[in-house]
């Protein structure tokens, strides 16, 4: 006779075990995100006392680094996995705070390949109505508009532009701030990264971005992840290396997933120092 094992007794063996997990660290982790295997593999090969769950169609390595906790998630690609990923990582690893990281393609012509973007704030920048044009008239999306241009009046403007545009928090932005001389691969300073599930080549589009947002970067995942970080109260920040930069010609590199991803990890343990 089968034995049937119900799914609350599951449900609470899980959290016993993340928390057996961290017991040692008395610290709740901090979420490491990264969309592609790129973009995690550095982090989980640096960790120790590795254990890799799977929820869905996403993975996560609960381990440690130097001491301190952290859980890597691979959120796959685009907003919708981001957000997705993110409520899981919330619901059950309860993190002290997330960072969204990984490679990106740069807006702004002062910037290069290596050059990290803290990202002060992230945007998505997908979100669009259109103007009316009739049929045969044809379509030119500079001349789109954000949409929260256009919500009704009676919100105040800082919840329109808070739908779509989401603030670090000040401590994950400080703690990456703090190390940012160690990095010695390129430069660290503090931007926009957008977000859209869109992947722009054409010059002047990327143009309009960074004329109009203030983009430093684009990707795919960051303000998703955020949005869903702010409605749960959790600590966020965006953290994104230029992997190629079509504005001054700079080629794609590979390796610059590795180095974003551990100056990431030190970034991670120089908050969590601070809130310990």
């Amino acid at each position: 006779m089968k034995k049937f094992v119900r799914p609350a007794i599951v449900a609470i063996t899980c959290i016993m075990a993340v928390q057996a997990t961290y017991a040692q660290t008395k610290q709740s982790p901090v979420i490491i995100q990264g969309a592609l295997d790129i973009e995690t593999d550095h982090i989980v090969s640096q960790l120790k006392n590795v254990k890799e769950k799977t929820y869905g169609a996403w993975k996560f390595w609960e381990g440690t680094y130097q001491g301190y906790p952290v859980v890597v998630s691979r959120t796959l690609m685009g907003m919708t996995d981001a957000a997705a990923a993110t409520t899981l990582a919330i619901e059950h690893y309860h993190p002290a705070a997330i960072i969204n990281q990984g490679t990106a393609g740069g807006h702004d012509p002062k910037l290069n390949v290596f050059d990290i973007i803290l990202g002060k704030t992230s945007e998505n920048i997908g979100a669009f109505i259109t103007p009316n044009k009739a049929l045969g008239e044809g379509s030119n999306t500079l001349t789109w508009n954000k949409s929260f241009n256009v919500l009704p009046k009676n919100n105040t403007p800082e919840e329109e532009s808070r739908r779509l545009r989401f603030d670090a928090d000040p401590k994950l932005l400080a703690a990456a701030n703090a190390i940012k001389a160690t990095y010695k691969q390129g430069k660290v300073v503090e931007g926009v990264i957008g977000s859209a599930d869109v992947w722009n080549n054409e010059l002047d589009r990327i143009k309009y971005f960074h004329e109009n947002y203030g983009t430093s970067v684009e990707e795919m995942e960051t303000a998703s992840a955020a949005q869903v970080a702010s409605l749960y109260h959790v600590p966020f920040i965006g953290i994104r290396v230029l992997s190629n930069n079509l504005t001054n010609n700079g080629s794609y590199n590979p390796n610059t997933g590795a180095a974003c991803q551990q100056y990431v990890l030190d970034v991670a343990v120089n908050y969590l120092k601070s809130v310990k």
